[in-house]
Formats: structure tokens, sequence, C-alpha cells
């Protein structure tokens, strides 16, 4: 929050100041877990809010099969993160399966 701060106070427009919780990095599963299901929290902060959780190593820490053998195979983890985000206040996603997250955004944008 002192960086948001501090950028604004030196001229940077607040619309682009953008958070990002940090999920995945330095974290447990369970700890990018309780981040996403706090998210709402930060947009709190009135700042846009990213989540970046495409692919990440922590997707398979969290099914319950534990098993997905490579980043390619995380697509429905990723829809599931992207989904819960988006519907707790994320403004950006960064993805790796653009054309698959942008119809699920376009999708949940239409229903909500």
């Amino acid at each position: 929050m002192a960086a948001a701060q501090a950028a604004t106070e030196a001229g940077i427009a607040r619309e682009a100041v953008v958070m990002d919780p940090g999920v995945g990095f330095g974290k447990t599963a369970e700890e990018s877990v309780t981040v996403l299901r706090n998210l709402q929290r930060f947009s709190r902060l009135e700042y846009p809010l990213a989540i970046g959780t495409s692919r990440k190593s922590f997707l398979r820490k969290i099914v319950m099969s534990g098993e997905l053998p490579d980043a390619k195979n995380r697509l429905w983890g990723t829809a599931a993160t992207v989904a819960a985000g988006v519907l707790r206040g994320a403004h950006i996603v960064r993805v790796h399966d653009v054309a698959e997250m942008r119809t699920l955004v376009d999708t949940l944008d239409a229903l909500f």
C-alpha cells in the first residue's frame, strides 16, 4: 500500500497503479488459496486488482488427485482460479491460455 501511495504522490494516476497480491510467489499452496479466498479485501483498496494464477505449481497441490504432471495440464485449475478471482474483484488476469480465459471472463461478465 505504501508503494501505491508513493506512486500517486509522485504524480502517477491512481488508475495506473495496479495491486497484485502475488499468488504463488513465495507462498505455500495453502497461502495462495487463502489469498484467492480473501481477494475482495484487496479490492477495497480502491486500486485495480490483478492476479496471475495461470499454470502455477500450487494448482497441482490443491487438486484432489494431486496429479497435474505439466503446466499445460493445469488449464482447468487456472480456469477455476481465474473465475474465483474475477468474481472476487480482480480486474486484470495474467494467463497463458488467452482465448480460453477470455471466453471464461466474457461469460462471467455477461452473467454477473
